[in-house]
């Protein structure tokens, strides 16, 4: 059952509220205390469901979706206690008892902490007063009227005031009003009677509509102000002697108001006509630019067309150049079969690399044979690729060039090194000479003599002494004649092999005989006739090529398509292989983890179970040992009292005996009695005694053994398996055996 402690506020110190448990909440005992606490620990609204990003959309129960995680936050704050209050509150019940029953005993003075009504917690007591009177406000408030309330006085009879239901608190923001809100605040206000604040003439105005005041609102305020300082001048009406100055000053002030009405007419005339304006120069300036977009759009319009005709020009130019060039290729008209060979050889010709103005068009429907790979078009499978790659991939190891040694171990210079350094050598001289800029000559600046250089010597010539050597010389020197025009014959027609096109094509455009004319037309109708021939056997040859080539294509590319599905299924199959190794794997690893935790938590629950056991075993020893310690002790008590009555009695009575035989024994009674009370008292005692002390060094050694074993028993329990809180529990319970041994040595 649970009873809590009720109090008035005036009996407590004013407190904050804060958020959490009262701290006035009492419980019954300890235990009840320990176990609302407990409760209030292992709500389940602490525990937060976390995912788990691998196994998110699993259903298996051996990878949940997600794990229960014990939220760090506590409900109660840290600055409330968590102890139990109960003693606390015995204590202070056992002083008030006390002070009912001792009126000598004075209550000790509860102290409360400071509550800093000055401080930091002066806004919790503060609170405006309500005067039925006009409060002075600050003249940039704009009020609010409002239906206040009468005010009414407490009556005198009642001891204590009313407290009221509702109550308006006033505090200074930090913040400004245009920050945090659209209109600023209207408080409440009261008007004293018989009085009109010059205030509440501006209450027409509104924020947005003359709030914030500009000039003209001021302009008009001054305006206000001084027609009522004119009104206060005016004469009276029940003054009929001062009616007709009234009269002129009322006419001289309505034609005042008129001309400041014609002014303020013109004024807005004026600025209607800047707006007209405005609005007249920025309607010329949106025709404007509308006219500027549209000729803007014909002109590149005009653009557009322009150089598609240009491209179109350059076109035709292209092709006509193109069929020029082909004609002149082929001048005399041969008919070439074409050369497979050279085709093939040539990574320029048609059959690598075909023109699609001929028809040929080898990246059609290319798309088809693109391989979309997971791995390679997406990101997940990029990730995971790079998971599979070993780190030397993803993380290169660059390792410092090592020098490269050039001299033996005499050190001497390698053959290699001479070499390379006698060619750097050679390549740097070569450059030197290469980049050498000649230098300008100076002019000189004195004469010199210009060589004269020597005179060439005279061809020598053969005198001939006889008729045959002349003729030996006539035939050598007619030799050399044909020789030299054997050569020039030679290079003649060298050039006319050489320039044989031209030649040809200079036959064929001007050939001026009509024998050579008709020749002409001849070769022109057969060279037309076996270009058709060849043309008609090429059609026929490509076509059989291009079906040819089609059915290798189809069977090439079936048979690739077949090998790169195979190839991403073998692909598919080892990885999904792979997985599942991986899975059995983690399956097995989870499920032994899972059998130790198992195996461990049992056992850790049987110990729990013996150690409950023993410790609820030690909980009633104690308390039966506690029960029988106290009856003991009342019993002995009662006895002791008793026995002091009685012997109290027996000692008065004895005592008048004794009186009474002292006065009638003689000496050798007396030392009779003497020799009996040390024969009867003593010497029984100390062999009482002995025997006593007999006993206990027999009983010692056992003792001694029971409270080794109880000892190592326990403290091998605690070592092993107890936390910090079950070996507090330990402890206690080896002190209660030990006190029970020690009763028990005792008794």
């Amino acid at each position: 059952m649970i009873f809590c402690t009720v109090r008035t506020a005036a009996d407590l110190p004013p407190r904050p509220s804060t958020p959490g448990p009262d701290p006035l909440f009492i419980v019954s005992s300890e235990k009840d205390h320990t176990q609302a606490n407990i409760q209030a620990t292992l709500i389940r609204s602490r525990l937060r469901k976390v995912p788990r990003f691998k196994t998110m959309f699993s259903n298996l129960i051996h990878y949940p979706r997600y794990s229960l995680n014990w939220s760090k936050s506590d409900p109660v704050p840290p600055f409330i206690s968590r102890e139990w209050k109960g003693h606390k509150e015995k204590h202070r019940e056992a002083l008030w008892q006390l002070t009912t029953t001792d009126a000598s005993f004075q209550m000790p003075r509860e102290v409360y902490e400071d509550p800093e009504v000055t401080g930091k917690n002066r806004y919790k007591y503060f609170e405006r007063p309500f005067l039925p009177f006009f409060q002075q406000m600050p003249f940039n408030v704009v009020y609010a009227v409002s239906k206040a309330e009468p005010y009414t006085f407490p009556p005198t009879s009642t001891k204590h005031l009313s407290i009221p239901s509702k109550s308006t608190v006033g505090t200074q923001t930090d913040y400004r009003d245009a920050d945090v809100q659209t209109d600023p605040y209207s408080p409440e206000y009261v008007v004293c009677q018989d009085s009109i604040p010059e205030l509440l003439t501006l209450a027409t105005l509104t924020w947005g509509r003359g709030l914030p005041a500009g000039q003209a609102e001021v302009e008009m305020i001054e305006r206000a102000r001084e027609k009522r300082a004119w009104e206060a001048t005016l004469p009276a009406l029940s003054d009929t002697s001062q009616f007709e100055k009234r009269r002129k000053m009322m006419n001289e002030m309505e034609r005042k108001e008129w001309a400041f009405r014609e002014q303020e007419i013109e004024k807005l005339q004026e600025i209607r006509l800047e707006v007209l304006k405005e609005l007249l120069r920025k309607r010329e300036e949106n025709q404007n630019e509308v006219n500027m977009k549209h000729l803007n759009a014909r002109w590149s319009k005009l653009q557009e067309g322009k150089e598609a005709k240009m491209a179109k020009i350059q076109r035709t130019h292209v092709s006509t150049i193109r069929k020029l060039v082909g004609k002149r290729k082929n001048i005399e008209g041969k008919l070439e079969r074409r050369n497979i060979i050279k085709d093939y050889s040539d990574y320029a010709s048609q059959v690598y690399g075909p023109l699609s103005r001929l028809g040929c068009f080898p990246d059609n429907n290319s798309e088809d044979f693109v391989v979309k790979n997971y791995y390679l078009n997406t990101y997940e499978g990029l990730v995971e690729l790079e998971s599979c790659l070993p780190d030397f991939v993803t993380q290169p190891r660059i390792r410092a060039p090592k020098p490269k040694v050039i001299t033996t171990k005499a050190g001497f210079l390698k053959r290699a090194a001479r070499l390379d350094y006698e060619l750097a050598e050679v390549h740097k001289a070569l450059l030197d000479k290469k980049n050498k800029v000649l230098e300008a000559k100076k002019p000189p600046r004195f004469l010199q003599r210009n060589p004269i250089p020597q005179p060439r010597l005279p061809t020598p010539t053969l005198e001939m002494t006889s008729n045959e050597e002349e003729e030996i010389e006539m035939a050598v020197i007619y030799l050399q004649k044909l020789l030299r025009g054997r050569v020039v014959q030679n290079m003649m027609f060298e050039g006319k092999e050489k320039r044989l096109e031209l030649i040809q094509e200079l036959r064929t455009c001007h050939a001026l005989q009509e024998d050579e004319k008709l020749v002409k037309k001849a070769e022109k109708q057969v060279t037309l006739a076996l270009q058709r021939q060849r043309n008609l056997h090429e059609h026929k040859v490509s076509l059989v090529e291009n079906h040819l080539a089609g059915l290798e294509g189809r069977a090439l590319a079936d048979m690739f398509d077949f090998l790169s599905k195979e190839l991403v299924r073998l692909q598919e199959e080892r990885r999904i292989h792979a997985f599942v190794m991986l899975a059995e794997r983690q399956r097995r690893v989870r499920e032994a983890e899972e059998s130790g935790r198992r195996q461990v938590e049992k056992q850790r629950l049987r110990e729990e179970d013996e150690i409950f056991k023993e410790v609820v075993k030690v909980h009633h020893s104690t308390i039966s040992s506690y029960l029988e310690d106290i009856i003991l002790n009342t019993e002995a008590n009662t006895a002791e009292e008793q026995a002091r009555a009685e012997i109290e009695k027996m000692a008065e009575k004895i005592n008048d005996i004794a009186y009474e035989m002292e006065s009638r024994r003689t000496y050798l009674q007396s030392e009779e009695i003497v020799a009996e009370l040390v024969y009867s008292f003593l010497i029984p005692e100390v062999q009482k005694y002995f025997v006593k002390e007999k006993v206990r060094n027999a009983q010692r050694k056992h003792i001694l053994a029971a409270h080794q074993i109880i000892h190592s028993y326990t403290e091998s329990m605690v070592q092993k398996r107890l936390t910090e809180g079950e070996q507090d529990e330990a402890s206690n319970a080896a002190m209660l055996l030990e006190k029970e041994t020690q009763n028990e040595n005792n008794s």
